[in-house]
């Protein structure tokens, strides 16, 4: 277990992240062109078929899991390109991740208010102890 791995609601892009995720991360790459997203909005199914991910994978693009995507190797980078296609702002893909199930609106303003406190968001292995 790497050291980062203690660390809540995290998922850290290393090398073995990077090829659990080649696949779904070229899918994510062809977004930035127009015929790449053409392909996507208008057969996701069959688009989805060509870049040799898991099924795992291929379900959590459906579900626009982004937790999910990022735990089987997906780069934040990558896959926030999945939801620029669909039309969410970088407000929406926070408040889509977070466990406590924000609004766009509420993830906005905890943010303008300074983000989430340290406490409890520091390492699982404090949360666990007290």
């Amino acid at each position: 277990m790497k050291d980062y791995n203690d660390i809540p609601g995290t998922y850290v892009f290393d090398i073995a992240m990077s090829q659990i995720g080649y696949g779904l991360n070229k899918f994510c790459e062809t977004l930035n062109r127009e015929d790449g997203r053409d392909q996507f909005l208008n057969n996701e199914d069959e688009y989805l078929t060509k870049f040799n991910m898991s099924d795992e994978q291929i379900q959590a693009v459906k579900n626009r899991d982004i937790n999910k995507l990022l735990s089987l190797g997906g780069n934040i980078y990558y896959v926030f390109k999945i939801a620029a296609v669909l039309g969410h702002s970088m407000q929406s893909v926070g408040a889509m991740m977070s466990a406590e199930g924000f609004s766009e609106k509420d993830f906005q303003q905890m943010m303008i208010k300074g983000g989430r406190p340290i406490k409890g968001n520091r390492s699982k292995k404090e949360n666990n102890n007290g």
